[in-house]
């Protein structure tokens, strides 16, 4: 009995991959610590993201001389953003095109963006491999220690 649980436990942890999520700062920059040039980790703690594969994103929108950075992970922005770009490796891309984003929305209160135009300039930028802006890391090496330990186990008992 010991030894066949002993070789599901075996086959259970050869199959299975873990890993830890990548961690990212949320935040908008209308809050104070941020900014652009002014943020401040102290304020924002790191966030984990809720998907194996995701990454942190800053999304930089300009209009003028006029900033506003959200920091979050790329999970998160997917739900309600469109113009996210299609390449998503590290470093900096302008936001995609959308040309059906508000298409049959004719409001009476002018006020409300519903076609993104307010910020003439959409930067989003990618990072998954910066400590700074994450702290992933696998646990395949628990994943051979959790091995060796039920060959051990197995074999001590036969």
């Amino acid at each position: 009995m010991r030894s066949s649980f002993s070789v599901i436990f075996f086959v259970l942890s050869a199959v299975v991959r873990t890993g830890w999520s990548i961690w990212c700062y949320r935040c908008v920059g209308s809050h104070p610590g941020c900014g652009m040039y002014d943020f401040d980790w102290r304020y924002y703690w790191s966030h984990s993201c809720p998907e194996p594969d995701d990454k942190c994103v800053k999304v930089i929108e300009e209009k003028g001389a006029q900033l506003m950075v959200t920091r979050d992970c790329l999970s998160y922005l997917e739900g309600h953003r469109r113009d996210i770009p299609a390449d998503r490796y590290e470093g900096c891309r302008q936001a995609a095109p959308d040309p059906f984003l508000g298409h049959y929305i004719f409001p009476s209160v002018q006020e409300i963006d519903h076609k993104r135009e307010h910020y003439s300039k959409v930067t989003f930028c990618f990072c998954d491999f910066d400590e700074r802006c994450n702290s992933a890391s696998s646990l395949s090496t628990n994943v051979v220690l959790m091995m060796l330990l039920s060959l051990l186990v197995t074999f001590t008992h036969l």
